[in-house]
């Protein structure tokens, strides 16, 4: 499977971005999906994710209420829509998918596919 983020860039405090991130695959819409994220000198964490059909999601709780993860089957894509953003959330974003797993997988180790990431810094 081969994952392409876009959509990152720079935004003040208070903004609001969307990543996209698109799938090759024809069984795209049975991959969970999850979108990670690693600012220098941190460990990745898992900040949305969210199963086959888009009926159950996850968030850290540092981005709930802020962040909605969603997908479009049909497109195979999945998007981070981002809101009222903190400089808190600068960080390169990655896309991952699972093609064994179909629910809500939050563990790197459960993601077998990765994209090759997207910058966003949000400026204070």
């Amino acid at each position: 499977v081969q994952l392409v983020e876009s959509g990152g860039g720079l935004v003040q405090a208070g903004g609001s971005l969307r990543l996209s991130c698109a799938a090759s695959g024809q069984t795209f819409s049975t991959y969970a999906m999850g979108w990670f994220r690693q600012a220098p000198g941190k460990e990745r964490e898992s900040v949305a994710a969210i199963n086959w059909s888009g009926g159950n999601t996850y968030y850290v709780d540092s981005v709930k209420g802020r962040f909605t993860i969603s997908r479009d089957n049909a497109k195979n894509t999945v998007y981070l829509q981002m809101n009222s953003l903190k400089p808190e959330d600068t960080a390169v974003y990655y896309c991952a998918a699972s093609t064994i797993y179909s629910g809500v997988v939050t563990e790197p180790a459960e993601f077998g596919s990765w994209g090759q990431g997207t910058q966003v810094a949000v400026s204070s």
